[in-house]
């Protein structure tokens, strides 16, 4: 399990445009990576609007947001393209990423085992590092708690 404090992993993948986009390339700023369960998903689709009407704050603090799924990436390009999202969905198919995070866990739904992304943020720092992590995150009110996590 990952921990606060030390060095994210580093990752690419696609974007929604089939852009190559690697954590690395964002060293020296605030990343807000979060993770979430499925493209056009009730929950996922709140959350993703959230984080897009609350972006020139975000922009404010110099932090940049992404946002990741196993969607694909034609999958995340309707659903950024149907929402205006104004930040990059990465599609981790392969589902490397949510592994690595130690996001991908087993859920249950009307008493059906099933393995899914749980929904978690980690804001990572300038170098790199894990500054926090929001795990089973509740939807209503997470931008504004990212947003004062960041200001700390």
């Amino acid at each position: 399990m990952l921990k606060v404090g030390i060095k994210a992993p580093v990752f690419s993948l696609l974007n929604q445009n089939g852009e190559k986009i690697s954590l690395k390339d964002y060293l020296g700023k605030k990343i807000i990576l979060y993770f979430y369960p499925k493209d056009n998903t009730s929950g996922c689709t709140k959350e993703a609007c959230n984080f897009r009407d609350a972006f020139p704050k975000f922009k404010k603090t110099d932090a940049i947001i992404l946002g990741v799924s196993p969607d694909s990436v034609d999958s995340h390009k309707k659903f950024a393209e149907k929402y205006q999202l104004n930040f990059n969905l990465l599609a981790d198919e392969e589902k490397k990423v949510v592994q690595l995070y130690g996001v991908w866990k087993e859920k249950s739904m009307y008493g059906r085992k099933y393995m899914g992304v749980e929904r978690t943020t980690f804001i990572i720092d300038e170098k790199g590092r894990i500054k926090n992590i929001f795990t089973k995150v509740k939807v209503d009110g997470h931008d504004k708690e990212v947003l004062e996590a960041l200001k700390v």
